[in-house]
């Protein structure tokens, strides 16, 4: 199914799905979570399958641009993915000490998207929820006394509070 849809979206762009963007694709889906580029990349070269860094690089784009793969974070090091046919929607908190990610969805958080875009009359098509602060392990003293902390993570993942 995957490989179709590829196939189908870089025909309409003039384009082949060559040997080199087909192992990208199957080597991508056989992660299970987030992955990074260069991470693919060194992994393809391990087990002897061919495809140059740029290769991965511009396939990846490919793949996010026609919806097989979602682009989940961006640090320092790259973009990190993960891939998005099959699965279903969530959205991400990120630590932004250890760079853990945390998938989580609210039906309530979905609900109130619906409800402001239908009062706003902006028909939406997909979105991308992203909270940064920091994950339990990473709550040290030292973050909440520098006020580094925005928000306080409680038992249910969609109840925020502002610690200002």
């Amino acid at each position: 199914m995957k490989q179709e849809i590829f196939r189908q979206y870089l025909e309409k762009k003039g384009q082949r799905l060559t040997r080199e963007r087909s192992a990208v694709l199957e080597k991508a889906f056989s992660y299970k979570g987030h992955f990074d580029p260069e991470t693919l990349y060194v992994d393809m070269r391990k087990r002897g399958m061919k495809a140059s860094r740029a290769s991965v690089y511009r396939t990846l784009n490919l793949m996010y641009e026609c919806g097989l793969v979602e682009k989940v974070n961006k640090t320092e090091q790259g973009t990190i993915y993960e891939h998005s046919v099959g699965r279903k929607h969530h959205d991400h908190m990120v630590c932004i000490q250890c760079g853990k990610i945390i998938e989580f969805y609210s039906e309530k958080l979905e609900k109130l998207q619906d409800k402001i875009c239908r009062e706003m009359r902006f028909k939406g098509k997909n979105h991308t929820l992203e909270i940064r602060g920091y994950c339990r392990h990473c709550q040290t003293g030292q973050n909440i006394a520098e006020g580094d902390s925005s928000y306080e993570y409680r038992h249910n993942s969609t109840d925020l509070t502002s610690r200002r």
